[in-house]
């Protein structure tokens, strides 16, 4: 089996058309920032909005990024097939069974072989998403292969934040701001007197101030919701101008919505009706883009050319690749 610091052909082929989906899922995505261009990078975002998270984080670079997910999900054998195409390795957490936190060993060894030839490792290191403007605590996975890394020579945390306007709305913004990265060998060179679980504990403590201070934070307590809508009220759009909006391009709306409904139709059900979790509301909408566009790009390219003379042809199938991110806009205009 291929490291997953070597180059595939395949997985280059693919990748501008899986960031360009990334990139429409969103009314506007802006990063903020950039990964150091020396030493290991290990990239350490808060974790919000299940795969999408990920997905924003990869779109910011051409080059690969690997990641860790929790190791439940590699069980079926072609799924763990797929995700190392991905570039995914497991992480087994605490939760999972001490006797089972044993097999991260084997993953740790990976993750410092790929640091040392240079593709940067992003970590949630919350260890679990939350769709909330907060953060969990760090967990010590992160600390541990960045200690790991530094032993082998110059290593980074680069502490980073992914800022949502709406969590469960498809075609919200984006923003994802790189801090200033963390000189881990320049802090152990500081810092010899400390123990290994105090370095741990510092580090962990460091990380979470430096992501709450790249997203609009709100305390986790009993006021969160409250503080959230005055947070959220500030920066609102004017309504009255997003319904005449929606207004005059119902017409296009209504087209949108017959060119994709194959494509949204089959995503909303799956939200609807078999995804209980709604932070992966966005993950199923984004997967019917992925998926439905090329298939009903050929679908109607053959009906349209068929049956239209070819500029009325060739008009509606432009129209047909921004229909999908436009059936949400309306859709959000109108909420």
């Amino acid at each position: 089996m291929a490291d997953l610091w070597q180059d595939d052909r395949l997985y280059n082929f693919l990748r501008p058309y899986v960031d360009f989906c990334t990139r429409g899922s969103y009314h506007q995505l802006k990063v903020e920032g950039q990964l150091p261009k020396d030493g290991a990078v290990i990239i350490a975002p808060n974790h919000t909005n299940t795969l999408m998270d990920a997905l924003v984080v990869l779109q910011t670079r051409k080059a690969p990024t690997a990641f860790g997910a929790r190791a439940d999900i590699f069980r079926n054998p072609s799924i763990a097939r797929i995700l190392r195409f991905l570039r995914i390795v497991p992480m087994v957490r605490s939760r999972d069974g001490l006797h089972n936190v044993e097999r991260n060993r084997e993953t740790f060894r990976e993750v410092a072989a790929l640091l040392q030839h240079h593709l940067p490792f992003c970590l949630f290191s919350e260890g679990r998403h939350r769709p909330m403007h907060s953060l969990l605590p760090i967990q010590k996975g992160i600390a541990r292969i960045a200690l790991e890394s530094a032993a082998h020579g110059q290593t980074y945390i680069v502490p980073t934040g992914i800022d949502y306007s709406d969590f469960f709305h498809y075609r919200g913004t984006c923003r994802l701001v790189y801090g200033d990265p963390f000189d881990v060998n320049g802090f152990l060179a500081g810092h010899p007197e400390l123990g290994e679980a105090e370095v741990y504990r510092r580090l962990r403590t460091e990380l979470f101030d430096r992501i709450k201070g790249l997203i609009r934070y709100v305390p986790d307590d009993e006021h969160y919701e409250e503080n959230w809508r005055k947070m959220e009220a500030a920066g609102k759009t004017d309504r009255n101008r997003l319904w005449l909006l929606a207004v005059l391009s119902a017409p296009l709306f209504i087209l949108s919505a017959v060119l994709t409904f194959p494509m949204w139709g089959r995503a909303e059900y799956l939200c609807r009706y078999k995804i209980t979790d709604r932070a992966f509301h966005n993950t199923a909408r984004y997967g019917a883009k992925l998926i439905g566009t090329p298939l009903l790009l050929l679908v109607w390219t053959a009906i349209f050319y068929l049956t239209l003379p070819p500029l009325a042809a060739t008009g509606l199938l432009v129209c047909f690749l921004f229909s999908y991110s436009f059936f949400y806009d309306w859709l959000n205009w109108i909420r």
